[in-house]
């Protein structure tokens, strides 16, 4: 068996692809993270942190935003994120939205990549007001249901019901890995894959 040579062209699959996609990532801040009931804290960051590294070992852009921070209502990025994106621009808002941030808007569409893989706390404020407004502007939108999480379950479900009856398309953190990497003949980011997959077999349940 082989597979379909030449592979093909990343920048115009249909599927998700590192030449196609990027993450944004939207206030992993303590603040929301300590009101977070939906999942618990630690499993969150530990997932946030696996999406991150993901990114990193595939070189997908990566967009980064706090909210309040420069008007010292809230902290920085918790540290254990802040350190594998410890080399990306942060962009502090005072808009829930993200969407509404001038800088951060900027950043999106200077990475010329329509689908964008969204992370953001809480899910029904965070997440939700820049996926809606992103799909609106006909851009492709995935959430990544086990990194991102609610005031409480039901809000949190609650939410991602409405991006999804939007347009936005749900993935996991195994869906995300697996379709960036999609080939074994990518043998580039093979360990890579291996590592994030098989790091921690419980969070993948296996």
């Amino acid at each position: 068996m082989t597979s379909i040579t030449p592979i093909r062209e990343p920048r115009l699959d249909w599927l998700l692809t590192p030449a196609n996609s990027a993450v944004l990532i939207i206030d992993y801040q303590p603040t929301q993270l300590h009101s977070i009931n939906s999942m618990n804290t630690s499993d969150l960051v530990h997932h946030i942190v696996t999406v991150a590294k993901a990114a990193k070992a595939y070189n997908v852009p990566i967009v980064l935003s706090t909210v309040n921070v420069a008007t010292t209502r809230n902290q920085e990025t918790v540290p254990p994120l802040k350190e594998v994106l410890n080399d990306v621009p942060s962009y502090d808002r005072t808009s829930i939205n993200a969407w509404e941030d001038q800088e951060f808007l900027d950043a999106v569409k200077a990475t010329k990549r329509q689908k964008l893989i969204m992370c953001g706390l809480w899910t029904e404020a965070c997440l939700t007001f820049p996926t809606i407004d992103a799909l609106r502007e006909g851009f492709e939108v995935y959430p990544v249901v086990d990194a991102v999480a609610g005031t409480t379950p039901l809000a949190h479900e609650t939410a991602l019901r409405r991006v999804e009856q939007a347009g936005a398309q749900l993935i996991t953190i195994a869906q995300m890995v697996c379709e960036w990497q999609r080939d074994w003949n990518r043998e580039e980011t093979v360990d890579a894959y291996l590592d994030l997959m098989f790091e921690d077999r419980d969070f993948f349940g296996m």
